[in-house]
């Protein structure tokens, strides 16, 4: 079989082997400004769209991908070289691999080489929307107040130099800056990351910024940027070099960074666009008046159950989500955590089956063909559990709730970070605060409360005596029984799960 690289060239030759894109790309003008092209903004945003753009009468809805990272050279320089095509590989959970090329992603830019480029696409008229997945992280705030992180290095940059922005508030303050200064109208910026009330927050972190760097600006954007919420799922692992060989080997394509991804999808959208939106629901978003419940939902049983397959997996041993998945104790432990402590605080969700939610992540965690590496989705766990699994704890806490699992969830959590399991494997940690987590998971070999006394992570929870004795037993049946002997006695404790 003949192998084709994946450009605009070659596109109807490799069109008799996958469906590739059956619109005119040369015709579609970018709407949409997104920043942060990885794999889950091209497994779920850049799909939709895609499928969009299938009507003919959508032109204006395309997409420019903004790189703005140093790190982001390699995908910038992938997507720039398929003239923004790409692979997306849908693992079925009977191993079919459903195969498309998509081609909503009609410009790139490399923001580190050219910061004034982006800001003036950002600007543009024709852009109506910049989404955003940088990540929980990304948002630069401070897990202990709440509030804006100032102190960040390429924040004080910013400050200091607005016309050679580093971070994604440099670049938005400077745009909508241009906007008003322009007389243009508005824009959307909405995030598709994982925080709950996740537009609410890109906004509350955006006017903070504002605030200090360009005062004048504020009354603006609050008459003039709207910033939806919504929540977004679809797991999209890290693709390997085998995804890569794979496709070349079946349809003969020469993609450099395909993306891979599960069949499920979901993306439930607060309907508030100040200058216009596609008509997403068309290919199967959801557009609601309150996203907040299924935020609340996703967060805490699909984000959150992640981190613990991810978490215990790792001290177990395995290096892929399903494998944790399929270990009876862990998915017990994961059954009984969503049923007994999460369940209670979700409250009712209208139109949703929870229990059959909750069984269908279950199978979802288990796709064997999906492979979902832990170290990836260990990584910023710093971030990531005052966002999945914290609210859980202290919404129990005042409702007087079981806590024993989420305790554990963090005694874990502790003792992973020390970097090494009980087998000695080394394990692979990558977190902005891998050195204070290090430091804090050595410290708790002689005092384990020295874990809990990172406040940019946990608060104040080290001062609820309730939370901190179950923490304490937790812990210490780790270390003196081994991990999978404290799951499975923790599990003998309860009777009910999902």
């Amino acid at each position: 079989m003949k192998n084709y690289k994946l450009n605009n060239i070659n596109l109807s030759a490799i069109s008799e082997r996958v469906f590739t894109p059956q619109y005119d790309r040369s015709k579609v003008t970018a709407g949409i400004v997104h920043v942060g092209i990885g794999g889950f903004h091209r497994a779920h945003e850049a799909f939709y769209t895609d499928e969009l753009l299938h009507d003919p009468t959508v032109t204006e809805w395309g997409i420019c991908g903004i790189a703005l990272l140093d790190f982001d050279t390699k995908i910038y320089n992938t997507l720039k070289d398929q003239d923004g095509l790409y692979t997306l590989i849908v693992k079925e959970l009977d191993g079919t691999l459903t195969k498309r090329v998509i081609g909503s992603i009609v410009e790139c830019l490399y923001a580190p080489k050219n910061p004034l480029k982006v800001i003036e696409k950002m600007a543009n008229p024709e852009v109506k929307i910049i989404s955003l997945t940088i990540t929980e992280g990304g948002y630069n705030y401070d897990e202990a107040t709440g509030a804006f992180n100032f102190k960040n290095p390429l924040i004080q940059q910013d400050l200091e130099n607005p016309q050679a922005p580093k971070t994604v508030f440099g670049y938005l303050a400077q745009a909508l800056k241009l906007r008003k200064e322009r007389g243009l109208k508005g824009c959307t910026i909405q995030s598709c990351d994982n925080i709950q009330g996740n537009g609410h927050f890109a906004k509350k972190m955006l006017l903070s910024y504002v605030q200090v760097a360009e005062p004048e600006l504020v009354a603006w954007i609050e008459a003039n940027v709207s910033f939806p919420n919504a929540m977004v799922d679809r797991i999209t692992p890290a693709t390997s070099p085998l995804d890569i060989e794979i496709l070349k080997e079946t349809s003969g394509i020469d993609d450099a960074w395909p993306v891979v991804c599960e069949p499920f999808k979901q993306w439930v959208i607060e309907d508030d666009f100040i200058a216009g939106r596609p008509a997403w629901e068309t290919v199967g978003a959801q557009f609601v008046e309150d996203v907040v419940p299924y935020e609340k939902m996703k967060l805490s049983l699909l984000n959150a159950g992640h981190s613990v397959l991810g978490i215990l997996g790792a001290l177990y041993g395995y290096s892929t989500i399903d494998e944790a998945a399929s270990n009876a104790d862990i998915s017990s432990f994961l059954r009984i955590y969503m049923g007994n402590e999460v369940t209670p605080t979700l409250g009712d969700l209208e139109g949703v089956n929870l229990k059959n939610y909750k069984f269908s992540l279950i199978q979802r965690f288990g796709n064997t063909y999906i492979k979902d590496q832990i170290d990836r989705i260990c990584s910023q766990s710093s971030a990531k559990l005052p966002i999945f699994v914290l609210p859980t704890i202290y919404s129990q806490l005042e409702r007087k709730g079981a806590i024993d699992h989420a305790a554990f969830i963090i005694a874990a959590f502790a003792i992973y970070s020390v970097g090494v399991n009980e087998f000695g494997t080394q394990l692979i940690i990558k977190d902005v605060m891998e050195t204070v987590l290090n430091e804090k998971a050595i410290a708790s070999r002689k005092n384990p409360e020295a874990f809990l006394e990172i406040e940019s992570i946990f608060g104040k929870l080290k001062n609820d005596s309730t939370f901190v004795k179950a923490y304490l037993n937790a812990y210490q049946n780790i270390v003196q029984n081994g991990i999978e002997k404290s799951v499975k006695d923790i599990n003998s404790n309860v009777l009910n799960e999902i």
